[in-house]
């Protein structure tokens, strides 16, 4: 199939990820996973009226926010958009490491944080109606599913991020 690639850089496929899952995997020259996550991203965000809901969060309509949004796909979107960033991140590292000569590491990065982002976004869409966020006025910005679901995200991929190190500093001291 192809025989090189040039130099891709980790960050910036992590980057185009970001933007769109699936531009991250054509940054990476991986077509046909870029054209899967891409459709993915279509069919869940617009069969989950994510963008609506994010408009109306933006605009602090929070009843809108929430009767907008199908909970039963938006779901679905973190695993989506996470696993794009976090394999176009590390398609690029295995790529890099092709191309210097070296053997390719089995060792994925970036796996705890992105786990922790996927499962902190489903718990921030899931519960965002907590009754904790109705009697503290400074938190009432995350009665918002899309507000609750990125911090708890960000807070989650923290934790696993530190988690996977702890993990892998140990196994690494144990086998040397």
């Amino acid at each position: 199939m192809r025989t090189s690639r040039q130099y891709q850089s980790p960050y910036a496929a992590m980057l185009w990820s970001c933007v769109l899952p699936g531009f991250g995997q054509f940054y990476n020259k991986d077509y046909l996973i870029g054209a899967v996550l891409l459709g993915l991203e279509f069919i869940v965000n617009l069969n989950s009226n994510l963008n609506l809901s994010l408009i109306d969060s933006f605009i602090g309509d929070i009843h809108l926010a929430h009767h907008e949004i199908d909970y039963r796909w938006a779901l679905f979107y973190p695993s989506v958009y996470c696993y794009g960033i976090w394999q176009a991140y590390n398609a690029a590292r295995a790529n890099n490491n092709k191309l210097d000569g070296q053997e390719v590491d089995h060792r994925t990065y970036l796996s705890g944080f992105f786990i922790g982002v996927v499962v902190g976004m489903d718990f921030g869409l899931f519960w965002h109606d907590a009754g904790l966020i109705q009697h503290y006025s400074a938190l009432r910005f995350l009665d918002f599913p899309v507000f609750n679901g990125l911090l708890l995200g960000l807070l989650m991929g923290g934790l696993g991020h530190l988690m996977e190190n702890t993990i892998y500093r140990r196994y690494k001291k144990a086998t040397i």
